[in-house]
């Protein structure tokens, strides 16, 4: 039963990426998921649980990822924000730039008009803020100087995933690389 959980998660958790929370019916998950509609009622009580869960269980597993390529990038952290730019930009292409931040489509849509799915967003955002600002902390001393890298680094790669997809090219995800580049070369702590 496991397996089909996760497919139906994984199944709504593409469209809701790609169509948006309301514009996602349970019949267009079930088909998805390869699952029966009584599936996802089993081990979800309603598509308001569903979508919470599918925002959190993505919101987790793309701020892993993108942990991971951070911490596996260039030994400079500087150059590292650079390469994960890079790396978002290649994955965005490889897409077809169909899929990019897992929860931005759910955020966008349901900020002013469901509070519980906002919510759940919200806390996605300030984990990866907090687990961004830690491991800012290896280009600046200051606390507040590295939440706001963290922060910065956040709104450039959303805003950046948005002109991206809409123009069809990678150059938003360039010009923001450059531009947190610039910000975390200035913010730099010496080391010594």
């Amino acid at each position: 039963m496991t397996a089909t959980r996760d497919r139906i998660l994984a199944g709504a958790g593409t469209l809701f990426r790609r169509q948006g929370y309301a514009g996602t019916g349970l019949a267009q998950i079930a088909t998805e998921s390869q699952a029966r509609i009584g599936s996802i009622y089993h081990f979800f009580d309603n598509k308001d649980a569903l979508g919470e869960e599918v925002v959190r269980t993505a919101g987790a597993a793309y701020g892993a990822m993108v942990m991971g390529v951070l911490v596996d990038g260039p030994d400079d952290p500087v150059e590292a924000l650079g390469a994960a730019f890079a790396q978002a930009a290649r994955d965005l292409e490889a897409t077809d730039y169909a899929d990019a931040c897992p929860i931005a489509t759910i955020a966008l849509e349901v900020a002013s008009t469901h509070e519980p799915m906002r919510v759940a967003t919200a806390e996605v955002f300030e984990a990866w803020t907090t687990g961004l600002t830690a491991w800012c902390g290896r280009i600046t001393d200051d606390a507040d100087d590295a939440r706001d890298l963290a922060l910065a680094v956040l709104s450039q790669l959303e805003g950046a995933f948005i002109l991206a997809r809409a123009r069809r090219s990678p150059e938003p995800l360039e010009s923001a690389a450059r531009s947190i580049i610039r910000l975390a070369a200035a913010l730099r702590t010496s080391r010594g």
